[in-house]
């Protein structure tokens, strides 16, 4: 009989299939003592297991990450200590900014390209807990101020693609990550200091980076069951005066769909967006998601957003207010953020 190997990861005393300790979204960050503060990154969330020649990367799905990170992987094992279970994030620094599309580009079934990609856009593992650092010693039930003096202690130096994201228990600077327009962050993470590791559990708190901008509605998409509008297809021009499809808002009530559905028609008319357009054909389209209707750019909005990646907000959208006193051609890249300082806190 062949006897079957066993995977030295076994060993840990932790499983590979422990889930992240998540976060809850509230609106202000805590005020009362005891909190420590971090950003929030916004990149792959991920937890890093290695037992001597062993690495693996899963994602908060439960999902390896590893295939698709190579660079990762090599760092991990390069570092000195044999055993360790990190939490953290994978991020893509790409000109200054962290980038969200190339972290995506990496998802592709392709080795070759995956490989290609590592050299010319490695990412950067940012770790923020440290679980595990001895063989069958996890640290899950010890307060997070010890897991954290634990990760300072096993990242004392500067090691190639690894890096300890930073903290404050001042309340104040805190609230600068949140505030500074060129900070390119996804918001502020806190959590308590006497805190254990509660594996799934949403325990932390976190406050998002909501921002807004003046957007021309350039077309809109109908609902999947009735004939009413279903969402709006927003717009900003460039310095060329093109206008550029940059997300879309769904937040409309249902009494006021069919008065606005008339309002849209009624201003239907090609090329709706005279720059990078809705629709192009990707995995996820469908036939439904792939139609929209052109309009005639007489329509602003305000709109409520968290994040910008590639130029476009990353999220749906909040709708907050029709502008008819903006002129659609106020409605510029201008009112968007173009961070650069993210990536010195790495």
């Amino acid at each position: 009989m062949v006897k079957q190997s066993t995977s030295a990861l076994a060993e840990l005393g932790i499983p590979i299939s422990l889930a992240p300790m998540e976060a809850q979204l509230v609106a202000e960050l805590p005020t009362e003592p005891g909190w420590q503060f971090e950003p929030k990154w916004d990149g792959f969330r991920c937890v890093a297991f290695r037992a001597r020649g062993e690495v693996e990367i899963k994602a908060k799905s439960g999902k390896s990450l590893a295939r698709f990170f190579p660079e990762v992987l090599s760092n991990l094992r390069a570092l000195p200590t044999q055993y360790f279970v990190l939490d953290g994030e994978l991020v893509i620094p790409v000109d200054g900014n962290l980038s969200f599309d190339a972290l995506q580009m990496r998802l592709h079934p392709a080795e070759s390209r995956i490989r290609r990609l590592a050299r010319e856009t490695p990412a950067v593992f940012v770790a923020f807990d440290c679980l595990l650092r001895r063989l069958r010693q996890p640290l899950l039930e010890r307060p997070f101020e010890e897991r954290r003096a634990e990760l300072e202690a096993f990242l004392t130096r500067e090691h190639v693609g690894i890096s300890l994201t930073p903290f404050t228990r001042d309340l104040r600077k805190a609230k600068t990550w949140l505030n500074r327009r060129q900070l390119a962050l996804d918001g502020v993470v806190a959590k308590r200091l006497d805190l254990p590791y509660q594996s799934g559990e949403r325990a932390m708190l976190k406050v998002k980076r909501l921002r807004t901008a003046d957007c021309v509605v350039g077309g809109f998409r109908y609902g999947s069951s009735e004939r009413v509008v279903g969402s709006l297809l927003l717009g900003l021009y460039d310095d060329d005066g093109l206008l550029h499809h940059v997300g879309f808002t769904s937040a409309i009530s249902t009494q006021d769909k069919p008065a606005l559905t008339k309002r849209l028609e009624k201003l239907v008319e090609s090329p709706g967006f005279t720059g990078n357009a809705p629709g192009a054909p990707s995995r996820w389209s469908t036939d439904r998601t792939a139609q929209w209707q052109p309009l005639r750019p007489k329509l602003v909005v305000e709109v409520r957003y968290d994040h910008v990646t590639g130029d476009r907000f990353r999220h749906g959208t909040k709708l907050v207010r029709w502008r008819p006193d903006k002129s659609p051609r106020q409605c510029t890249f201008e009112q968007l953020p173009r961070p650069s300082a993210a990536v010195a806190l790495l």
